[in-house]
């Protein structure tokens, strides 16, 4: 790897030399990238062979089974995806550990499937075709949800060790004051502007010419805002890898408090992250000398250096890290279970610390994490549980209970913007089925971020730019972030018995281009669910006034009749397969139902029932509950 101020490649046999010190200088517009061909800047890697012993379609996890008709090896994952409809589900298989026992079972058909790589998808059938067996589950919720927390006083075992693996350490007071130094830099940044085009003659040779000029602009700012003799130092000898350690320290603090905190640096995380995206690239990465990415550090990693990961089995953790409600409690009952957590908090700190590399305060840290994931389930999972809860309080799974159909679930294509036909059974499971896996997908909400990002910053994935349809964007697979989803996928089809409707997850196309997208996409749904959450808890407190009484009687009926026109609306609505011009990309697909239930909330002012969500306290999706 040549050094930063040295000589690479000539560009041109009597060209500049392509070095740091020339795509930094005044001539650097007549510089490009010696290696890149000079016919395209975004061409498709060659297919490379499977690794043996690899799955043969997401070709990183260890192939589990064997198909003996396809005479292919499949992780448990793909094999399911890959064989669960027409004639492949009829083929014989054997599992490659654990004797020669056939794992294949019938499965309902009416499914179409997206390869695990999240690259192609294969469309044997409509997605509007859904003949999947539309079984109501008669299990109570505590049994459909497929993954839950030790309650208090239980024994956590190895919850909280498996969890504390994706739950990001909370940000320090000093770490914070570099979080604001690169917000700032990042709001005021153009690098997505200028890298993201596709301009007049801008090869991929002169594009990487473009990248390392804005990531050098970037990291020469950080370091002069932090510190104005080194900044001087840096702007005279361009040794950025001298300043390695403070990079990575800064973009992995921007990254680690992104996770924790969804709702922030909304404008500037996917600036952050296009930008470490392209360091990645390894004719840049050789022209800086260094790297700019360092894992995230979490609760697991910490508290693993220091050989107290016995504190994540101790059974006063599910008291020290509690969300505490404070919903249709007492003020006694709320100080009771804060002393409680507080007792629990410093009772702990002072059983695990080792001075003086692991002091009280940095244990208490670590518990406060936990603490702000459970916050954070609260507010983006908990919802999921209470919308399940009012479909299988208001409505029967099988049975339409009132004469004039107010609890019908059913729904019809072309009938009210539907772009599905279910009748009331079969969209009853199809909305629990879709609320349970959106409850599953926030759980694992931090695991599914990481391996985000660990596809995004890949040093051997790369991204195309591509039109589509929603102006420029980075097309990138992400195979890990795609396989965590079709486990979780898979878990709930078991769970959950029958499937109605299709299983395709969009993942690296035009619909979802990244894994960017698709973490964005997902990490909104509390903002549809917990609005009309709030909205639903706040009616008895209206219906109590005597006007409003009046008015909801003599409008709806009665307040139940009401909740069944509200939550009978959302149901049917939200769920039938509208919000695009196609059922590929719409429809019944894994993401479409989310597509769906974002179109409903655009027509909710339409709605004659929006006025009492504006009496409720209603001020948008996108607002602040």
């Amino acid at each position: 790897m040549a050094s930063p101020g040295q000589s690479g490649s000539e560009s041109h046999s009597n060209g500049p030399t392509f070095s740091l010190e020339n795509i930094l200088g005044n001539d650097h517009d007549k510089l490009e990238h010696p290696d890149i061909r000079p016919e395209g800047w975004d061409e498709e890697d060659a297919e490379r062979e499977v690794a043996h012993g690899y799955c043969i379609e997401c070709e990183d996890q260890p192939a589990q089974v064997r198909c003996e008709t396809c005479s292919d090896d499949y992780c448990e994952v793909c094999f399911s995806a890959q064989h669960r409809k027409g004639s492949r589900k009829k083929h014989t298989s054997t599992a490659l550990t654990g004797g020669d026992k056939s794992i294949s079972k019938p499965i309902p058909n009416g499914v179409a499937h997206a390869k695990p790589n999240g690259n192609d998808v294969d469309m044997e059938d409509d997605e509007s075709e859904d003949v999947a067996e539309a079984v109501p589950p008669s299990a109570p919720i505590s049994d459909l949800v497929l993954s839950s927390q030790p309650t208090l006083g239980s024994d956590p075992g190895e919850w909280f060790v498996e969890r504390a693996k994706y739950i990001p350490l909370r940000l320090t007071l000093g770490e914070r004051k570099y979080l604001r130094l690169l917000d700032a830099a990042l709001q005021v940044s153009e690098y997505t502007d200028k890298i993201d085009t596709l301009g007049f003659g801008l090869s991929k040779a002169k594009r990487i010419v473009h990248q390392i000029r804005e990531l050098c602009a970037i990291l020469s700012g950080l370091v002069l805002a932090a510190d104005y003799k080194q900044g001087q130092e840096l702007f005279t000898d361009r040794d950025f890898a001298s300043n390695s350690d403070f990079y990575q320290k800064v973009f992995e603090l921007g990254r680690r408090h992104k996770i924790m905190n969804p709702d922030k640096m909304r404008t500037t995380y996917g600036k952050l992250v296009y930008l470490l995206q392209d360091s990645q690239a390894p004719e840049v990465r050789e022209m800086l000398g260094f790297t700019c990415v360092a894992p995230i550090r979490t609760v697991h990693e910490m508290l693993d250096v220091h050989g107290v990961l016995d504190l994540l089995r101790d059974p006063l953790i599910t008291t020290a890290t509690q969300e505490i409600n404070a919903e249709k409690r007492s003020r006694r009952e709320i100080q009771r279970d804060i002393r409680a957590k507080e007792r629990a908090i410093e009772t702990l700190s002072a059983r695990y610390r080792r001075e003086p590399r692991l002091p009280q305060e940095m244990v208490r840290q670590a518990l406060y994490s936990i603490g702000d994931n459970h916050a954070f389930l609260r507010t983006n999972r908990d919802p999921c549980d209470r919308m399940i809860g009012y479909l299988q309080q208001y409505f029967h799974p099988t049975q339409v209970r009132d004469k004039k159909g107010a609890d019908s679930l059913a729904i019809r294509s072309g009938r009210g913007g539907a772009r599905l036909s279910h009748d009331h059974a079969r969209q009853y499971v199809y909305v629990m089925q879709s609320l349970a896996l959106w409850r599953e997908i926030l759980h694992d909400m931090f695991h599914l971020w990481s391996l985000a990002e660990q596809d995004l910053l890949s040093e051997t994935i790369s991204y195309r730019l591509r039109d589509t349809g929603q102006g420029l964007n980075r097309v990138q697979g992400a195979p890990k972030t795609s396989h965590m989803m079709h486990t979780i996928l898979n878990r709930a089809q078991k769970s959950l018995g029958g499937w109605v409707g299709s299983s395709v997850i969009h993942m690296g196309d035009h619909n979802v281009p990244n894994a960017l997208m698709f973490i964005d996409k997902y990490s909104q749904i509390y903002r549809i669910l917990l609005p009309i959450c709030n909205t639903l808890s706040e009616l008895p407190m209206l219906y109590k006034s005597p006007a409003l009484r009046a008015y909801i009687d003599a409008e709806y009926g009665s307040l139940d009749a009401l909740y069944l026109d509200i939550l009978g609306d959302f149901f049917r609505h939200a769920f039938d397969g509208s919000g695009a011009d196609n059922f590929y990309d719409a429809g019944s697909c894994i993401d479409g139902r989310l597509t769906s239930a974002w179109n409903w909330c655009s027509s909710l002012e339409k709605k004659h029932y929006f006025h009492v969500f504006l009496l409720a306290g209603f001020n948008g999706f996108d607002g602040e509950w």
